[in-house]
């Protein structure tokens, strides 16, 4: 897996990053002030995927997930989100490495989600601690519609859930956005 991310899509992203950086030389200075700061932004954005592609691909958590926690990797992935996300977190400092590492790939995902699918012009994402369980709750105010058996997305998530024992669900009417939840036991069972 590791070789096919490094053959495949990291090396994709590589020359989408070079390209740029020629496209960036050819104007040379002479691109509209808006334009070249869209152009910076998506050279950021690219380098970044190519971090986190390169942290994938060695099997390892997302670098601010394993040394901040939860709520600071969250946080990371609220900022990049093309829509804007407000984080509530009420789930009560370090939890578990696999119950971190389950939040924040259900949370990159729902936000994936509302980015590429929602049409949403707002998201919500919400950590609650409750007992010997966290709750990751992920909202939007897009077009709905989503189904766990349409994409292959949500149904990982639901995997990546109930590996620990615990549960994921999805409310999606259309025109009324989505919400989406899982519920971890912090024992993993």
């Amino acid at each position: 897996m590791e070789r096919n991310l490094h053959d495949g899509a990291q090396q994709r992203l590589v020359t989408l990053s070079l390209a740029l950086g020629l496209l960036r030389e050819r104007l040379d200075g002479h691109a509209e002030p808006e334009l070249a700061s869209q152009m910076e932004t998506i050279s950021k954005e690219l380098r970044e995927a190519l971090e986190e592609l390169r942290e994938l691909a060695r099997g390892i958590h997302p670098a601010i997930l394993t040394e901040e926690g939860l709520t600071a990797a969250v946080e990371s992935l609220a900022e990049r989100c093309p829509v804007p996300v407000s984080l509530e977190d009420e789930s009560v400092g370090r939890l578990p490495q696999a119950v971190e590492a389950t939040a924040y790939f259900g949370v990159a995902e729902a936000l994936t989600n509302v980015a590429k699918y929602a049409h949403a012009s707002r998201a919500s994402v919400r950590l609650v601690r409750e007992g010997n369980r966290l709750r990751v709750d992920v909202t939007d105010d897009g077009v709905g519609g989503a189904d766990l058996a349409a994409g292959s997305g949500l149904r990982g998530l639901q995997d990546r859930v109930a590996a620990l024992g615990g549960t994921l669900s999805v409310q999606s009417r259309p025109g009324a956005g989505t919400s989406v939840r899982a519920e971890v036991p912090l024992d993993g069972r």
